[in-house]
Parts: structure tokens; sequence; C-alpha cells
């Protein structure tokens, strides 16, 4: 069944930061504080890296990613990196990831950056939504080798369709 949901900017919902960042620690290896620290920058500045996205139905958080300019890679001239793209077991199959991915792609170019990375392990799953694959990265902790895709914003398409 397809379920309602819609897609906010954290830098326009202060008031989701707390929740985002418990959230995303729930979801991923990495400290509340980062998140929470992150989220401070994009209240504070607005526009530019790092931004946040949340998916929401009704107050729940359905889903979620982040632009930050390195996601724990060594390929640092390959900025900035989509990160955290997690959607809840019970939401997913419904395409929220896809426009998450397009939202943040569009929300991004508007401020002017229209190439993204991000590092997956997944293959095929990105290439629906207009990723390619660049190149493998090593990441920094681990130093095992993942897949590093780009995304590059057509002209004239940053600023349609997004929603608030």
């Amino acid at each position: 069944m397809l379920q309602e949901f819609r897609i906010q900017r954290i830098r326009e919902h202060g008031e989701l930061a707390e929740g985002a960042a418990e959230w995303f620690h729930g979801k991923w290896a990495v400290p509340k504080e980062a998140y929470l620290e992150s989220l401070e920058v994009c209240l504070r500045q607005g526009a530019g890296v790092p931004q946040w996205y949340l998916a929401l139905s009704g107050p729940s958080i359905v889903g979620g990613l982040g632009v930050i300019e390195n996601d724990f890679h060594n390929r640092r001239d390959l900025a900035p990196n989509i990160c955290a793209v997690y959607v809840e077991p019970d939401y997913r199959r419904q395409g929220i990831a896809g426009k998450m991915l397009d939202f943040a792609c569009r929300d991004m170019a508007a401020m002017g950056v229209e190439t993204l990375y991000l590092v997956t392990d997944h293959t095929s799953f990105y290439e629906r939504y207009g990723w390619e694959f660049y190149c493998m990265a090593e990441e920094e902790e681990t130093k095992e080798q993942t897949r590093l895709y780009v995304h590059r914003m057509k002209a004239g398409l940053e600023g349609k369709h997004l929603e608030k």
C-alpha cells in the first residue's frame, strides 16, 4: 500500500533536528553528537554544505539523507557527498529514496552545486535515479574498497518540482 509522505529540509525545520540526529544515529554507526553538529551547521548557515532532508509520514520520520563534504572515503576531491540514505522497512519499494535523492539533488543545484557523489555497496539501485558508477574508493576506517557514484544535474532542472 502506497503511504503518504512529505520531504522536509532541516534548514527550514529546526524543530526536527534533535529527533533527526537520534533517528540517523539509530540507523548508522555514527555518534548522535556528530549528526547534531552537522545539523546545527546546516541550521546556522542555511545554504551550502551540509544539508539534511527527512521524509515524514505524519510526525514520523520514515526516511532521510544528508549532503556532507566527504562520506568517510579517501577521494576528498570528489565532493560533496550524499550520505546516510535510509528508508524505514515498512516504507520501502514506494519510491521514497528516489524522491529524496531527486529532491536533494535539485535543492543542491539551486544552491549552485550541480555534481554530487555517494559511496555505496549497492549495485543497480542508484542507477535507477540517474546516478552513474564513477570509480572505486577506499573507506577511511576499514580500508576496504567501495563503489563511488556521481550525479550531475542537467541545466534548467534545479528548481523544478521541489516540494516543501
